[in-house]
C-alpha cells in the first residue's frame, strides 16, 4: 500500500516535471511559427485561389503538407515577417495546442492514448484525457495571455459535448507564469485545482453532418467583440440580461430538439431514416408533407423545431450585436446564412464563436452536404475538411481529413 502511494506521488512529480517542460516548449515563439505553417485544413484559401483550383474540399485535401502561408514584412527591408492568416473563429489555435500537448505527453509516456478505431478503451482514456485537458488549457491560456471560456480546448480533448465553463480562478496561476513564476509550481497548482467545469456527452443525431465554410474575407477579433458586449452589459444591464436569457432559452430549445431526434432515431429507425433521406432532397417548407404517420410527424416536427430554435438564436445574437455596436452577424453573413438555410436538406446554419466575419457552419441531412459545398463554392466559400467528432483527441494511423474525400481528388492536379 505504501509502495502504491509512493508510486502515485512519483507519478505526479513526473507529470509536473514533464508538463512544465512541455509548457516551456510550447510557448517558445520559434516553435509556434513552425507549427502554424501546417494548417492546410483551414488557412489555405489563398493558396487554392493562387493555383486556380476550385473552392472544394477535394482541392484542399491535395495541397502538399506544410504548404507555405503568406507572410507580411513589418520593415521595408523584409525583416520581422509575421504569418498572415485569416481568423476563422473555429478554435484552430486550441486544436493545435491540444494536438501538440497530447502528442508530447503520449510520446513521453505521461499518458497512453488510444487509436481512433479503438472504441473499447474510451473509458480507460478518461484519466489521461483529464491530464491532457488541464495542461492544454494552461498552455492555451499562457499563449493567449488571458483566461477564456476553455470550450475550444475542452472540445478538442473530449469531443462534442454540452459545456459549462470552469471558474477562471482554477487557471489563474497560469497568468503568473507569464511574469516569470516557475512553471513546475504552476503545473502543480493546475493539477491540484478544483476543475469545476461541466461537460455532458453530445453528438449530432444520426444521418446528419456538420459542415464548416471559410468565406475568405478574414475574421473578427474575438477579444474586442467580447469586450464590446461586456461594455454593453454594464451600461444596460436590464436589457442585456433579458437578451441573454432569451438566447439561453433558444440554445436549450435547440439542444432539446436534437436530443429528441436522437431518441426518435433509436425508437423508430426505419421511419427516421426514411424522413431524413426524403427531406435531404427537399427544402424545409416541403418537409411536413412527409409526415404520413405519427412517428414521421414527430420526426419532422423536431426537425422544424430545431430550425426555428436556430433562427431565434441568430435573431438574439443579431440584436445583441446591434445593441453592443459590433457585427455579430453582419449583413454579408446574414445573406450567406439565409441562402444556405434555403437549400434542400439544410437543417440549420450560423456563425461560430463570437460571430463577425468568421467562418460559417451548417448542419445537413443525409447526402445533401455535397450539394451545399458546390453552392458555397459558387458563392466564394470554401467548405473545410473538418467534421464533427464525438470522440475527441486520439491517435490516428492515417490522415483523418481524407476519409470522406471522394474520387474527385484524382481529377484535381497541382502544378
Amino acid at each position: 500500500m505504501l509502495y502504491g502511494a509512493k508510486s502515485f506521488y512519483m507519478g505526479k512529480l513526473a507529470i509536473c516535471f514533464l508538463a512544465s517542460n512541455i509548457l516551456r516548449f510550447l510557448v517558445n515563439e520559434f516553435l509556434f511559427e513552425i507549427f502554424v505553417k501546417d494548417v492546410n485544413w483551414v488557412y489555405q484559401f489563398s493558396q487554392i485561389e493562387a493555383r486556380g483550383l476550385p473552392l472544394t474540399p477535394e482541392a484542399l485535401a491535395v495541397l502538399p503538407p506544410f504548404t507555405s502561408i503568406t507572410f507580411n514584412a513589418e520593415d521595408s527591408n523584409g525583416e520581422n515577417c509575421k504569418p498572415e492568416v485569416a481568423k476563422t473563429g473555429l478554435g484552430s489555435s486550441a486544436a493545435m495546442t491540444t494536438a501538440v500537448v497530447s502528442a508530447l505527453l503520449h510520446y513521453l509516456g505521461v499518458v497512453n492514448l488510444s487509436f481512433s478505431n479503438d472504441q473499447q478503451n474510451e473509458k480507460k482514456d478518461s484519466a489521461d484525457l483529464d491530464v491532457v485537458h488541464m495542461i492544454a488549457q494552461t498552455a492555451h491560456c499562457i499563449a493567449q495571455g488571458k483566461v477564456g471560456s476553455g470550450f475550444d480546448v475542452s472540445s478538442a480533448v473530449y469531443g462534442s459535448q454540452r459545456y459549462v465553463r470552469f471558474s477562471p480562478e482554477v487557471i489563474s496561476s497560469a497568468q503568473v507564469a507569464v511574469r516569470g513564476a516557475p512553471l513546475e509550481d504552476v503545473v502543480v497548482d493546475i493539477l491540484k485545482g478544483n476543475w469545476d467545469h461541466e461537460r455532458t456527452k453530445f453528438s449530432l443525431p444520426p444521418l446528419m453532418s456538420l459542415l464548416l465554410g471559410e468565406p475568405g474575407t478574414g475574421g473578427s477579433s474575438t477579444p474586442s467583440m467580447v469586450g464590446a458586449v461586456k461594455k454593453w452589459q454594464k451600461s444596460d444591464p436590464e436589457r442585456s440580461q433579458e437578451t441573454w436569457r432569451k438566447l439561453s432559452e433558444s440554445n436549450s430549445a435547440l439542444e432539446t430538439q436534437l436530443s429528441i431526434l436522437s431518441k426518435l432515431a433509436e425508437e423508430h429507425w426505419d421511419a427516421y431514416k426514411c424522413v431524413i433521406e426524403t427531406c435531404s432532397r427537399l427544402k424545409s417548407e416541403k418537409w411536413m408533407e412527409q409526415a404520413t404517420e405519427p412517428s414521421k410527424e414527430a420526426i419532422v416536427k423536431s426537425l422544424l423545431g430545431a430550425r426555428d430554435a436556430m433562427l431565434w438564436i441568430r435573431y438574439h445574437m443579431h440584436q445583441m450585436g446591434e445593441a453592443a455596436g459590433v457585427p455579430i452577424e453582419p449583413e454579408s453573413q446574414t445573406q450567406l446564412l439565409n441562402a444556405t438555410m434555403n437549400m434542400e436538406g439544410v437543417l440549420l446554419a450560423g456563425v461560430p464563436g463570437a460571430g463577425g466575419f468568421d467562418a460559417i457552419f451548417a448542419v445537413t441531412l443525409g447526402d445533401s452536404g455535397s450539394n451545399l459545398t458546390k453552392t458555397w463554392s459558387s458563392l466564394n466559400v470554401l467548405a473545410l475538411l473538418v467534421r464533427e467528432d464525438p470522440r475527441g483527441v486520439c491517435l490516428e494511423s492515417s490522415d483523418p481529413r481524407t476519409k470522406e474525400i471522394t474520387s474527385a481528388i484524382s481529377s484535381t492536379h497541382i502544378e
